[in-house]
């Protein structure tokens, strides 16, 4: 397997957990990925050549949300079973990135349990929720639950990726689209109201580590401000990407370099 990456499932409580682990080195790095319609199983290998920039240094770990989730299941809610699957593999003073939903999770995941997390790096993500992500997430649920599963793929690619990559690849996007659906729609729906939950803007001073922000300018789906107002209440390090938007974790080929670089400090 590329990079030693394995597929794995966690028991957690009366559920269970998926995540994927790749990476020869010591260090452990946790990566808590955006809200997504598959999830990681199966998808070490992808994620192992994603994030190969870390592999020699770091045992990494790709964790997923838990199988089973409740009706006001919360974002902090999430970062408490990270830090239980953290807990029962043996995992402390980790570095962290989270992309999207995952940086609102690793927030939570820094300020509730301080001592699993010593870096942080938070990746095109908010402290508190603004008009932009509130009409996304409502756009998103209202086109999932009226079964218009196609358009709400198309309106997510869209709204992620730049206006360039857009007008690159827009002949396959329905393509995409019709091969991108959930499995299950009512847990899509159930995280995505998740996204709203997120409210750390107040309690960011209790994030005791080195912190580094990343963000897209063009970000449509929390917009680039939110990034900026996260790094200047945190008072860290932060990037901007000036023609990107909230897919910058993708489009951007230094992306990972900045986080290896800020880790390595």
């Amino acid at each position: 397997m590329f990079h030693q990456a394995k597929n794995c499932t966690l028991q957690l409580g009366t559920t269970t957990m998926d995540y994927v682990t790749f990476g020869i080195g010591t260090k452990p790095l946790i990566i808590i990925p955006g809200l997504n319609v598959r999830g990681v199983k199966g998808a070490a290998t992808g994620l192992a050549y994603m994030y190969k920039l870390f592999a020699k240094e770091y045992n990494v770990y790709v964790f997923d949300r838990k199988e089973e989730i409740p009706e006001g299941y919360t974002v902090r809610d999430i970062a408490a079973d990270v830090a239980e699957a953290m807990r029962l593999l043996g995992l402390t003073d980790a570095d962290v990135f989270g992309v999207s939903q995952g940086g609102m999770i690793a927030q939570y995941l820094a300020i509730d349990h301080p001592e699993l997390v010593h870096k942080l790096v938070l990746g095109v993500t908010l402290s508190k929720n603004n008009d932009t992500v509130k009409q996304v997430i409502a756009d998103w649920i209202r086109m999932t639950e009226q079964n218009d599963y196609d358009g709400f793929i198309s309106d997510m690619l869209i709204k992620m990726y730049s206006d360039d990559y857009v007008r690159k690849y827009k002949c396959v996007i329905p393509m995409v689209a019709k091969k991108s659906r959930p499995k299950n729609f009512e847990r899509f729906i159930i995280l995505a109201k998740a996204c709203l939950t997120c409210n750390t803007y107040d309690e960011l001073d209790k994030i005791k580590c080195p912190v580094f922000v990343l963000g897209g300018k063009q970000d449509k789906i929390v917009t680039g401000e939110a990034s900026v107002e996260l790094a200047e209440k945190l008072r860290c390090e932060y990037y901007m990407y000036e023609n990107l938007g909230h897919a910058a974790y993708e489009e951007a080929k230094d992306f990972n370099k900045r986080i290896y670089e800020f880790l390595q400090k």
